[in-house]
């Protein structure tokens, strides 16, 4: 059988190497991930993560002691910036994976399938979208207020599968009535080895873009849940020191600046790295946007 396989692992891996690095734009967001990526779990390992409260240097100025003045708590404002971004990002990224593997799986076999198995995905697919995922989080925090990382990533990702899954089935939609397709049925290779050895890595490249994406809303759902209170403050975390900001009034305090700011500049120069790079490798693995 000749099956046209553009999508095998190192063309894949090719491709979205030379997305991110053909333009200024794409290198600079690898760049951006890249460095946020390093702060945030390379960091931890290369300074003293010891953070006592120290009530004689509340809301502390800038020092060569402390880089970024200390906070409320009179904790060093630097050690809980490096701390602070393991735990959204890791949450972002295991919440993409869950979003994109369920929408994946039940959009190809709805797509592919089709009949009465696509009916049900699809009405399983409405009626997912219509759960308020701000009321379900408060239900959950007022339930579980030790919820961890792990649970939080599942209820996130288990949320937001429906709208990436209605794009995935559309695209299986085409590429079943293609020749290759096509050619795998009449050897009768099975629907299982024809959806996932044959349709689906056909879209590898939509996938990963698909996935960052999904991180890069992962990320802001999350921090947005700890801003909110809606979970427990249980370690170190960027949207957690927004809320401790906000909570304690550092924005009347100019001296409390850094401890408010610095947070959200990462999360936007890790999100800002996300999004540029996304849309160079869009363009690199989207034929229709390969040539512009």
């Amino acid at each position: 059988m000749a099956v046209v396989n553009t999508t095998s692992a190192p063309g894949v891996w090719g491709a979205v190497w030379q997305g991110v690095t053909r333009s200024t734009s794409g290198f600079l967001g690898l760049c951006l991930v890249l460095g946020v990526l390093a702060f945030s779990f390379v960091g931890p390992l290369l300074i003293d993560t010891r953070n006592p409260t120290d009530v004689t240097a509340i809301w502390g100025p800038i020092t060569s002691e402390h880089w970024l003045g200390t906070n409320h708590e009179g904790k060093d404002t630097f050690v809980q910036l490096v701390l602070g971004g393991r735990e959204p990002i890791w949450v972002g990224v295991v919440a993409a994976l869950i979003t994109v593997a369920t929408a994946v799986v039940l959009g190809g076999v709805a797509g592919y399938v089709r009949g009465r198995v696509d009916h049900l995905l699809l009405q399983l697919t409405d009626i997912t979208m219509t759960i308020p995922f701000i009321v379900l989080m408060l239900v959950i925090a007022s339930f579980y207020r030790t919820a961890s990382p792990l649970v939080v990533s599942f209820i996130i990702g288990l949320v937001t599968w429906p709208y990436l899954m209605r794009s995935i089935r559309a695209q299986v939609l085409t590429l079943k009535e293609r020749e290759f397709v096509e050619a795998a049925r009449l050897q009768d290779l099975g629907t299982a080895r024809i959806l996932f050895v044959e349709v689906l890595p056909n879209m590898a490249g939509y996938i990963f873009v698909n996935f960052i994406i999904a991180v890069t809303n992962a990320i802001y759902a999350v921090v947005g849940m700890y801003l909110l209170g809606l979970l427990p403050s249980t370690a170190d975390n960027w949207g957690l020191m927004i809320q401790q900001a906000w909570n304690n009034n550092a924005f009347l305090l100019p001296q409390a600046a850094p401890f408010l700011i610095a947070p959200m500049v990462m999360i936007m120069l890790f999100q800002i790295g996300l999004v540029t790079m996304t849309r160079s490798l869009e363009q690199a693995l989207n034929p229709r946007l390969r040539d512009r």
